[in-house]
């Protein structure tokens, strides 16, 4: 037993050893490695992320134009034919006016700016909480890959040492050429997965440069395994995040609130704006001159105020700014809803991983190596045939991938966790 565990860790040593000697293809020396330099990378240059951010910063403009007094109206009159008075003839007329609508328009209106705004920050966030979520799922996907590769090499290595082990007992007469053969077709059948696996590298990388909108075409490096994270979680404290913390949640609170902004703005809508202005009017002197005030300007201080007659259409905008209330509201407890199940789902298949993982790396990988040192062992001593020896091949085989598969399923599963609750776990 102890010469087959020294035979393992030397295979793995020399399959290292030849892919620190392989050729690999040229990488961007800019390109990122660990999972920070992605996730640093993406939130720069995502397209979809800058869109958000763009929505967002529109939004906040927004508010200050809700603050704002309409414009200022002035008005110039010039008297074509000059109208004649007692004090002199008029030739221009001046008058500026400020409207300002009713008493607690303006703040009604600002209000519903603002919620709109604080929606807008949230959209953001839960866009870089989802970039970041795919962000991490392509990569751990990528690691995974690094590592069924370097497994896939592992057991070729094994296998052509099998194919050795019964080379020499076909010369010794100790056993039969098939088993020869069976090592062969096995040999073919693991380079065969293994070039299906190395020319997944490059559908894999086009993903991640999707997601980080790179546009360069040279293959990214391998990233460096990320440190797997054991994290206990519970469904409470899950759903109690979810619901307080959750930025699409988060943002259909604050699109609640818009909405009942612009019902308040609705109903300022029956009541009138007023306006204040000064006007004043160019006069000449009088065609007589003892006239007394002769020349002088008149200056008039002006009122406006419109009539908001049409009720019927005033009462429809506050019927419809109440149904996007209704609306907002049962987006929000749908969307509620619909993140708590995919937490139940994300919970049972993170919880579920974390089981695998623990099955194969604690339990059935040991016995796995265990079970191919003493088959080979009982090979060479001829107590069983090439078969089971193979069959011991493949089953260590399926629970190193299985085992990967795990480790890589159940980080995917926390990064969607930590998406829905908007922190980390």
């Amino acid at each position: 037993m102890k010469r087959q565990i020294v035979f393992i860790v030397t295979a793995i040593a020399l399959v290292l050893a030849y892919g620190a000697g392989a050729s690999e293809p040229p990488g961007d020396a800019n390109a990122p490695v660990e999972l920070e330099d992605y996730l640093a990378f993406a939130a720069m240059h995502n397209a979809g992320l800058q869109v958000a951010f763009e929505q967002w910063k529109i939004a906040v403009e927004q508010v200050p134009q809700a603050k704002s007094l309409p414009d200022p109206k002035f008005t110039y009159g010039y008297f074509i034919e000059e109208v004649e008075t007692r004090v002199g003839p008029q030739r221009n007329k001046l008058q500026i006016m400020q409207t300002f609508p009713w008493f607690g328009e303006i703040e009604a209106r600002t209000d519903a700016a603002a919620a709109a705004a604080k929606a807008a920050r949230k959209r953001y966030e839960a866009a870089k909480l989802k970039l970041f979520s795919e962000v991490k799922d392509a990569f751990y996907e990528y690691t995974y890959l690094a590592r069924a590769i370097e497994i896939a090499k592992e057991n070729l290595e094994l296998i052509q040492h099998f194919e050795e082990v019964a080379r020499t007992k076909y010369i010794t007469a100790a056993t039969g050429h098939p088993d020869v053969i069976r090592a062969q077709i096995e040999l073919a059948r693991l380079e065969d997965r293994l070039k299906t696996l190395e020319e997944l590298r490059k559908p894999i990388v086009a993903g991640l440069n999707a997601v980080l909108n790179r546009q360069s075409k040279e293959m990214l490096p391998w990233p460096d395994k990320a440190e797997f994270r054991t994290t206990e979680v519970s469904r409470d404290k899950i759903i109690q995040l979810l619901r307080t913390r959750n930025p699409e949640l988060e943002a259909l609170d604050f699109e609640l609130q818009a909405a009942k902004g612009r019902v308040d703005l609705a109903k300022k809508k029956f009541w009138p704006d007023v306006g204040v202005g000064v006007g004043w009017t160019d006069t000449g002197s009088a065609i007589n001159p003892g006239m007394s005030d002769s020349g002088k300007d008149p200056i008039i201080l002006m009122f406006t105020m419109n009539l908001p007659i049409w009720r019927e259409g005033y009462k429809a905008a506050e019927l419809q700014a109440k149904a996007s209330v209704r609306k907002a509201s049962h987006q929000k407890k749908q969307a509620e809803n619909t993140i708590i199940a995919r937490a139940e789902r994300s919970l049972y298949d993170f919880e579920d991983t974390g089981r695998k993982r623990k099955l194969y790396g604690d339990v059935l990988i040991p016995k796995g190596e265990e079970l191919l040192g003493a088959s080979e062992t009982a090979y060479r001593a001829g107590m069983v045939d090439f078969l089971s020896l193979i069959n011991a091949q493949q089953k260590l085989l399926e629970f190193q991938l299985y085992y990967e598969r795990a480790m890589t399923d159940n980080q995917q599963e926390l990064a969607r966790l930590e998406m829905l609750v908007g922190a980390e776990l």
